[in-house]
């Protein structure tokens, strides 16, 4: 049985994304499961753009994105759903992130878009084939239409 299922969405796409939360809610409904949502925000305290953002700088953005996820769900799932959603905001790298939240909150299932297929990515956007390849669970990708 599925007790904890991980839906990673992308802020920045909220039309794109709606169908992964819609399907990620549907699996949760059916399994009587929780329902977590996360997005990720870049990191850039590690390059070179980051040596131009202090802390207080990313605050802000993170409390933005933490906004505009509620939105989504909202927006997506309704107010009487979202209110059973956790809601997680992360700084980072999206397929570590996501696979250390799915390991913190012990998902059994991760619920990822992939977007249509370039040259360089062929089956799978990067972060999607990442997380098939190093999760410990099972992992469901949604492809946008």
């Amino acid at each position: 049985m599925t007790k904890t299922i991980l839906c990673a969405v992308d802020i920045n796409r909220p039309k794109e994304e709606a169908g992964v939360l819609l399907q990620a809610a549907k699996l949760a409904k059916m399994e009587g499961a929780q329902l977590d949502v996360i997005s990720v925000l870049p990191d850039f305290g590690a390059s070179v753009v980051g040596a131009y953002f202090q802390d207080h700088d990313v605050q802000p953005a993170k409390d933005k994105a933490a906004s505009l996820l509620e939105d989504l769900c909202v927006n997506t799932l309704g107010a009487d759903r979202n209110a059973k959603v956790r809601h997680i905001t992360a700084v980072g790298s999206v397929y570590k992130e996501v696979l250390h939240t799915a390991e913190i909150n012990k998902a059994d299932l991760i619920v990822i878009g992939a977007h249509d297929p370039d040259l360089k990515d062929y089956l799978l956007g990067p972060n999607a084939a990442r997380i098939v390849r190093h999760c410990n669970c099972s992992v469901f990708v949604v492809r946008n239409p």
